[in-house]
């Protein structure tokens, strides 16, 4: 039930993004597209109570409760992001908005770039571990909780990797090609 809930809130977020852009941008009602949009994290409190339900009936803690904690992570990291993407894109397409700002491709503004970008990924993990660390909590002593501890780890590698491309962006800049 855990997996296809967060499918249903992968779904709901992206029919609730487009709805709140269309009545936005299509239908000239920006504040109902306002509103609309922020229900999104809704969809992310229903996952964490009916997660913690779950728990509390005697479920076993296994990866679903662990996906579940981070698919929440990483909306609380990427969403505000995507949103910002998505709107920018459909503002360009159907409103006759700019044209979506690019991400810089070379030098530093590129490390900052990339720094912001592992800031967003480390957001989305490091709020993914503590939401495993309080299911583990939770579970208390009663529970296997190993494979909670395996999606904290992960997310250990998430920031290590991201830290990793920042830090090389900021280390070895890539340099505009000659006579560009």
């Amino acid at each position: 039930m855990i997996v296809i809930l967060i499918v249903l809130c992968e779904v709901g977020f992206w029919v609730l993004l487009a709805a709140g852009l269309a009545l936005r941008y299509l239908a000239k009602k920006p504040r109902l597209g306002a509103a609309v949009l922020l229900c999104e994290p809704l969809l992310e409190v229903v996952l964490l109570v009916v997660t913690a339900i779950d728990l509390k009936n005697g479920a076993e803690p296994d990866w679903k409760h662990g996906l579940a904690a981070v698919y929440i992570g990483f909306t609380v990291g990427l969403g505000h992001s995507a949103i910002k993407w998505a709107d920018a894109r459909f503002a360009h397409r159907f409103a006759g908005g700019p044209p979506p700002v690019k991400p810089p491709k070379y030098g530093m503004a590129r490390a900052a770039h990339e720094w912001r970008t592992a800031a967003r990924w480390t957001t989305a993990a490091v709020t993914a571990m503590a939401l495993l660390q309080a299911a583990i909590w939770y579970v208390g002593d009663d529970g296997d909780i190993g494979s909670l501890e395996m999606w904290q780890q992960k997310m250990v590698w998430v920031i290590g990797i991201n830290l990793i491309i920042a830090g090389s962006y900021t280390l070895f800049p890539k340099q505009a090609p000659k006579g560009v």
